[in-house]
């Protein structure tokens, strides 16, 4: 048996894996103390199923917390110190702005301010050497400033500490020494790669959040063995992989995205199971919405994001965090996302989130804002007295009062109209975010297939695909706590990234074998903290460039002990990847690899089964329901159904509503409903009906 945590801005959500079967439960997030809503969660579930807690083997976490924490501005008092002459970088940045012509353009801020900020003499070059030994006269008089100053957590960046991370680790164990109580982030073990700017970033990202995450981690794994769980308590990374507590509480940047990461998981895995090679993982929470692109099933992987952006889809408007992460997009657009009338008399929803406290104005709990389920609830979507398994009662008069307040009035307009506009808006804003993001990656989106999860994306995801020009649908089982099942198909691993900068016509063989054995043991040791297996699935890449040029590309080196001959091989791999993306090669420029890339991971076993069924057949509804469609602008009758009573095989013929305990599935009139054999459901376009 295994457990599954999913802490998100709304709900916290836990699975638990009892051989192939999967009992899940929803419980709002308690936000000051997120262990609380844990604990209550994990407990009400065993006992549910009369489990006992020493029967559990695994739990598998994954949290916003870190994403928040950076956001809100909610971390720890820190302090960074770096080379004398580039105490500014993290204010120059990029030396740009993501808006040329805004001149009200508001920055996302550096977490340490200038004043926080310390230079010691000491310089590295290039190729790591030491040109100017640290000068450690000015040790003491540092101390005495932290300690003067109350700081819980520093940075340390050095310039080129990448090449050589002497300076860096002797000025970490001499802070040790006199400030046991302080937590240090050195950027050479957080981020050891090329360019300042990111790196310098990465540490002080890392450094922030390092109190408040080993603290949170530390408390919850003490209070589940109180619980009686002697299991290991394993951490879902951004990049897509499982590691352990100590190696969270040490890096926690890499769990700055880990609850999207795992709903990409579960769409990779599906892509997998459905052996379908053009996906669209559209994941529909609370808070937010997160859409990521799977091809040839295998979710586009990067090495850097940024967050905490002032513009949602400017690059550059956030801070650069450089981590192995899975690319995707991620808006505010949630379930609780809150709906208003702005100046122009345009309805706009979100960013921000009324959240789990107070939530939706149908909570009955204080909140008097209108939200994406505030309009669900009045459009007929949900059903109040099934909402969360029946857990929390839904009042349609608060919603419809909160929307005629402060939509419909405004506006002139009925309130069921108003609802209609709200869900219409936020439709487009995911629809929209997808659209510029399979750009981006160079795709289109008519000829992928939406998969959907989270407890609001089956309520929105017909309309969305219909934007999108989208032909096929998929709903999994347990769709509504889909990033928790996606961490327990989530691999144990871990990804090293070092930066060793040579040019292919001078390939050093022995140095790169040496720089990618000690990344092997890295993280070959961490992977055998959390595992007894020991044969591994190991993935190595090479970023190279033409020399001179400011950007590389990801290319695949071969698992085997590198000499002279393979810089021909991998010369041949960097020109054909560099075709593919540029559609030529520059035949007579020299070939420059800046950063290795090495991964190990264990594959764990697929939980679902799938067989092509021959023939399906249509069904009757269970009941007809009220429900205000979109086409008309009038209240109709439309097909309900529970999603229990459906077996593989059956079909159902155009809009219905089906209904489940943790969420509900709207399909739209072009769109045929199909029961698969692993009980997921698929929605197909009907083609002659356009």
């Amino acid at each position: 048996m295994r457990l599954a945590i999913d802490i998100g801005g709304t709900f916290t959500d836990i699975v638990l894996e009892n051989k192939k079967e999967l009992l899940t439960k929803k419980v709002l997030t308690s936000s000051s103390q997120p262990e609380v809503a844990v604990i209550q969660g994990v407990v009400e579930l065993l006992h549910e199923n009369n489990i006992n807690s020493s029967d559990i083997k695994m739990i598998i976490h994954g949290t916003t917390l870190a994403t928040n924490a950076v956001i809100e501005r909610k971390g720890a008092k820190t302090c960074f110190i770096t080379t004398e002459g580039f105490r500014d970088v993290l204010d120059i940045g990029y030396e740009s702005r993501f808006d040329q012509y805004d001149i009200l353009i508001e920055k996302t801020m550096s977490i340490v301010p200038r004043k926080h900020r310390y230079v010691i003499e000491e310089r590295t070059d290039i190729n790591g050497n030491i040109i100017k030994p640290i000068n450690t006269k000015k040790f003491h008089s540092l101390v005495d400033t932290i300690k003067n100053e109350n700081f819980e957590s520093i940075g340390i960046g050095f310039l080129h500490s990448y090449a050589n991370s002497k300076n860096e680790n002797e000025l970490k164990e001499f802070l040790l020494k006199y400030l046991p109580d302080v937590e240090v982030s050195i950027s050479s073990d957080v981020c050891p790669e090329i360019r300042e700017y990111e790196r310098f970033t990465t540490t002080v990202v890392n450094s922030y959040i390092k109190p408040l995450i080993s603290t949170y981690l530390k408390k919850l794994d003490t209070e589940l063995r109180q619980k009686g769980f002697n299991c290991p308590l394993l951490l879902m990374t951004s990049g897509g992989t499982l590691t352990n507590v100590t190696s969270a509480c040490n890096n926690p940047v890499r769990l700055v995205e880990s609850g999207p990461a795992g709903g990409a998981i579960l769409a990779t895995s599906i892509a997998e199971d459905l052996k379908l090679d053009k996906v669209i993982s559209f994941d529909m929470g609370g808070t937010t919405a997160k859409i990521t692109i799977i091809e040839n099933q295998k979710a586009i992987k990067a090495r850097e994001f940024e967050v905490d952006r002032k513009a949602r889809f400017k690059k550059g408007s956030g801070l650069p965090l450089r981590i192995p992460v899975i690319e995707m997009v991620e808006i505010g657009a949630g379930g609780g996302s809150i709906a208003r009338v702005n100046k122009l008399e345009q309805i706009i929803t979100g960013p921000d989130s009324a959240g789990s406290n107070p939530g939706p104005a149908c909570y009955s709990n204080g909140g008097d804002n209108p939200t994406i389920t505030d309009s669900d609830l009045v459009i007929g979507k949900i059903d109040p007295d099934k909402f969360a398994e029946g857990k929390i009662n839904l009042s349609k008069e608060l919603a419809k009062n909160a929307i005629t307040k402060n939509v419909s009035d405004k506006l002139n307009m009925k309130t069921e109209i108003a609802a209609l506009a709200i869900s219409e808006i936020v439709d487009e804003t995911m629809s929209n975010a997808a659209r510029v993001h399979t750009v981006e990656q160079g795709h289109e989106t008519s000829n992928r297939t939406l998969i959907g999860f989270g407890g609001a994306a089956p309520l929105h995801i017909s309309r969305v695909a219909e934007k999108l020009r989208v032909k096929k649908i998929i709903i999994p089982t347990n769709a509504s706590v889909g990033s928790a099942v996606g961490f327990l198909r989530a691999p144990v691993g871990y990804e090293v990234v070092k930066s060793l900068r040579m040019l292919l016509n001078k390939f050093n063989f022995e140095k790169v074998n040496n720089l990618l054995n000690s990344m092997r043991s890295e993280a070959q040791k961490i992977i055998q903290n959390n595992s007894e297996k020991t044969e591994f699935i190991e993935e190595r890449f090479a970023f190279m460039r033409y020399a001179g040029q400011g950007h590389e590309i990801k290319v695949p080196i071969d698992n085997k002990v590198l000499s002279n001959q393979d810089a021909k091989t991998i010369k041949n791999s960097f020109e054909v990847n560099y075709e593919k993306l540029y559609s030529r090669t520059l035949p007579n420029a020299d070939i420059e690899i800046l950063t290795w890339s090495l991964s190990l991971s264990i594959i764990g076993e697929n939980i679902t089964e799938y067989l092509e069924l021959d023939s399906y057949k249509k069904i009757k509804e269970n009941s007809l329901i009220d429900y205000f469609d979109f086409q008309s602008g009038e209240q109709i009758k439309i097909p309900n159904y529970e999603r229990t009573k459906l077996n593989p095989g059956d079909l159902i013929q155009g809009q219905c509503v089906i209904t489940e305990a943790q969420t509900t599935i709207v399909v739209s009139n072009n769109f045929n409903t199909k029961v698969l054999s692993n009980d997921f459901l698929q929605m197909e376009y009907i083609e002659n009906e356009q």
